[in-house]
Formats: C-alpha cells, structure tokens, sequence
C-alpha cells in the first residue's frame, strides 16, 4: 500500500548515489540476510551482481520504487518470513517503474526460490514486469498458513517471452532453459512429508529440509527448516550441556552450540547477548540483565526488581510504529536501557491527522535523560528547532547497534537545526556506522576521534554537508565565550594558549575534552586527568 512505502520514503538516508552505495556496501559477498533484504531506488542501469551471493533471508524481501531492467537474485533458496512487510509479505515487489513507463523492472530471476516458509506474494503495480505469472507460487509458499498472495500482473503480457519447451507445464522465472521453475512440492508422493527431488517414494526429502534436496539424508538439503549445524539440518542445536546419568548432574557438551538464527555456531557474535538457554539474543528478558563476563555478554538474574528496561521502536507494543510520537513517548518514562531502535521523525512534531495522534510536546523529550543503552540504533531526523543540542540524550552511554538502520547505521542525525550533539556521556557504538548529515549549523563533528568509540575496526562515519569549517572556526567560539565568561579549553595536541584559540579546531568547555591539558584566563596550566571517552557537545553530528 501507499502507506507501506511511505516507510521506505522517509527512512531514506542521502542521495541515491549514497542509497547505491549503502546497498552495495551490505549485501556484497553476503549470503545469509540475518533481517529484511530491502532492494529500493535503484536507478537503470546500475549493476546489482553483488546480489547474486545472497541464499537466505531471514524475514521479507522488499523490491521497490526501482528503474533497474534486472534484479539477480538468482541464488536465494529460502525467504523465512520471520518479519511480515505490510504484516503480510514475505515477499513484495511493488511499483518498480519510471513514471515515463519507459524504464523498469522488467526480470526478476529468482530460479533457485523454492521455500517461503511464513507469509504471502505481493506484486503489484510493475508495468514492464515478465514471468511472474508463470511461477507456480503454490509451489514455494505454504498453503496450509493462508497466507495472504496478491498477484496482479501487467496487461502487456503478450509481449513477454514464454517458457522454454523443456519447463514442467511451461513454469518459469524468465525465458531459457536456466530460468525453468523447479518444482520439490506438488511434484512429490503421498508418501513425502516436505519437499522432494522427483515424482517417486524414494525422492523424499528429509523432513527437516527446506526448498529442496539432492538425497534423502538430513545432510543432503538445499536449506534448512530450522537449524543448520554444519552441513546438517536439525530440529534445535546441540545444548551446551548433557544430563550425566551417572553422577545426576549436568556436564559441559564438548559439542555444544549456540543457536544463532538458523544456524548453529561455538560462539555468538561480539555484539549479542548470551543466555543460558545457548541462544544468541539481541537483549535479555525482563527479569534478566546484561553483565560482561570474561569477555562474554550474559544475561543474568537480578537481584530484586531489574533496573527498567523499556521496548523501542519495533519491540513488542511498538512493533509495527514508525517513530516516536505523542501517543507512545510516555512509555519511556524512568528507562534506563531501551531494547530495539530510537527513532525521532518529522511525524513526530506535525502529528498523524489519519491516526488521531496529535503533535509531540518537545518538553516530552526529556523522559530519554535517564537512559543510559540502547540495543538498537538512533535516528533523529527531526528535533526541536530552538534546541541547540541533542539535550535528551546527554545520558546516554552506549549504542549497540544490533539492529541498525538500512542494515547500516547505527546512528544518524539528519536535517536538524542543532548547533552541537550534547551526547557527552557516549562511550561506545558497538557495531555500525555513524551518518551526521545536513545539519546547518553543526560545527566539528568531522574532528571527532569517533574510531576510539567504534568496537570494530570496519564501522565507519559519513559527514557531509554540515556547517563550514570556516564559519564554525569564526563565529561558533565567540558565541560559546559570551555565554561562557570564564571557559576552559582543550586541544588535540595539548594545552592550547588562549590567543590562538580562533586559529585552531577546538573544543570549547572542559567537560568536553577527550584527556587532554588546558589552561585558564591566568595561564597556568591545569593538567586534566582523562574522562571517559565521549563526544563533544560541540561535535554536532
């Protein structure tokens, strides 16, 4: 729907050059899409083979708003549908076109998609679109769900090119005998309880097998249904420890594995928690916290009540909500970590006259001054226009970033009127990258050492398009002085004299300084043991 896509429009961050970019960067050499595989705004002519290496997606496939002739997902086996577009879709492929009809999407050759295991199809509204209507898509999608399936093909069908003589009952995804539809469902004997290789008993997969196989052991699947250990499919993972019969008590697993997803695997990622179910989370229960143990994030017990822990955007009552607004802020009040994303847009302030939520009191932003993590990413791209920093946030310590925004970013401020970030307490962004853009009068925000915040070493930064480094050098000192009579100021090499400080990139105000030496109005210097690394308030993102 309209409203659908709209999600697509006011989450996009930069030009579509920078759009290109970000989805080259994400998907090249990827073969598993831990979340949603979202394929937008692709102009004609650009080369999407970076795509061809992805076999998996976790939750839905989202092709739209796209000019490109052809999208080569030409290996993806298995969609899971873990997340619904629209609460519907696993996959959804919609207004693909130039709104000269010249340009568009006209082939979509997903020849190796056999297994839709959650959700329905949706396409619609792709004029040069072929071959969609001869996929058997009762084949992929599992009918016994009902799920919901929207197939609205175009009228110039006639000029598409047909099956090959050699597809089953003229099935297809393009013209060629390489893009015949192969078919491991309807195909199969009663005697299958899955999927299946050819039309006899013994061409049954294993049951733990999804989109296909080549024999009938649970090693020989194309995918699994449920959990990979290795080369083979199982129902869970091996547990991290084995009832000992002998001693009546519990012993270590030596074979032991996490469930990651739907793989199996010795260690979590560095950015995950731990439990001790052996499960890989993005946070931890209610009743739980998360501590650092040798090196490893556990989730642990706590002691009497937990300190409160808030769902963000996405996470349970807010899943599905697109931006904090006036209706929901409430339920921040007194959080101390967030689990899922923040995320602040334009709606937020204008209010949703189709919902009947009304604009957002910006003095309502203060609830976000006792929260100290969030798991997920930040995206504020819309604040109050007399604010000069990012106030609400000046608690906060951590950004996780195991969701992050276009599967990039883990923090964004974009389009804001502020003249400093004011995030003096951030010490981490544990995964993902940084994007400060379009912010008028931002100083600075390209001085900022933010590889000491960064936890891996392929997080990077975009910032563009902020204040001048001229102006700010001229005017944003001065401003800073008068409203601060007797400053203090740091330097990235050391003690800074007062008279050179309109000549070099300072950071005024000692509370801001990242460890350095500073002086007062007398001269006499005043070593400054080092804080805790965080971003200057002038460091306006």
């Amino acid at each position: 729907s309209d409203a659908s896509l709209l999600v697509v429009l006011l989450t996009q961050l930069g030009h579509v050059e920078d759009h290109f970019t970000s989805l080259q960067r994400m998907y090249n050499n990827c073969e598993v899409v831990l979340s949603n595989l979202e394929i937008t705004y692709v102009e004609h002519n650009r080369d999407l083979s970076f795509l061809k290496t992805i076999q998996e997606v976790a939750g839905y496939v989202l092709i739209a708003l796209n000019m490109v002739d052809v999208i080569p997902l030409e290996n993806l086996q298995i969609i899971r549908g873990n997340v619904l577009y629209d609460n519907s879709y696993a996959l959804a492929v919609l207004s693909n076109y130039h709104m000269n009809k010249t340009q568009g999407l006209r082939e979509l050759p997903m020849k190796r998609l056999s297994e839709i295991l959650n959700g329905g199809v949706k396409i619609s509204n792709n004029p040069k679109l072929c071959n969609m209507d001869t996929v058997l898509w009762n084949d992929i999608i599992d009918t016994s769900k009902k799920p919901l399936t929207v197939l609205e093909f175009a009228s110039s069908l006639s000029s598409c090119p047909k099956c090959h003589p050699n597809c089953t009952e003229d099935h297809c995804w393009g013209p060629g005998e390489q893009n015949c539809q192969t078919l491991t469902k309807v195909i199969c004997a009663q005697q299958c309880s899955g999927r299946c290789r050819g039309k006899v008993p013994s061409d049954c997969c294993h049951n733990q097998c999804a989109a296909g196989c080549t024999g009938p052991r649970e090693s020989d699947c194309l995918a699994c249904r449920k959990f990979r250990d290795d080369a083979t499919c199982k129902d869970t993972c091996p547990p991290l420890v084995l009832y000992n019969p002998t001693t009546y008590q519990m012993d270590v697993n030596p074979d032991g594995k996490y469930s990651f997803g739907a793989t199996c695997v010795r260690e979590c990622p560095h950015n995950y928690v731990v439990t001790d179910h052996g499960s890989c989370v993005r946070s931890c229960n209610t009743d739980t916290y998360e501590v650092e143990e040798n090196g490893v994030r556990k989730c642990k017990k706590c002691d009497g009540l937990c300190s409160k822990v808030c769902n963000g955007i996405g996470i349970g009552e807010l899943k599905g909500i697109l931006s904090i607004n006036a209706t929901n802020i409430d339920s921040f009040k007194n959080c101390t970590k967030i689990n899922g994303d923040v995320s602040i847009l334009p709606v937020a302030f204008l209010g949703d006259a189709f919902t009947k939520t009304l604009p957002l009191d910006p003095k309502k932003l203060d609830v976000f001054k006792t929260v100290k993590e969030i798991t997920g990413f930040l995206l504020i791209q819309a604040w109050p226009d007399n604010a000069t920093d990012l106030y609400a946030f000046e608690n906060l310590e951590i950004i996780r970033g195991r969701t992050k925004q276009h599967g990039q970013y883990s923090l964004a401020v974009v389009n804001l009127k502020i003249q400093s970030l004011g995030l003096r307490s951030l010490k981490e962004i544990s995964d993902g990258d940084v994007a400060i853009m379009k912010n008028k009068n931002l100083c600075y925000a390209d001085t900022m050492d933010w590889q000491r915040l960064f936890a891996t070493p392929s997080q990077k930064t975009k910032i563009i398009q902020n204040r001048n480094k001229n102006e700010c050098g001229k005017s944003a000192l001065p401003s800073y002085l008068k409203a601060h009579p007797v400053p203090t100021l740091c330097h990235g090499q050391g003690y800074l004299p007062l008279e050179q400080v309109a000549l070099s990139p300072i950071q005024p105000g000692l509370e801001h300084c990242q460890g350095w030496g500073s002086q007062n109005f007398s001269g006499q210097s005043m070593p400054v043991s080092p804080p805790p690394v965080t971003i200057s308030s002038l460091y306006q993102i």
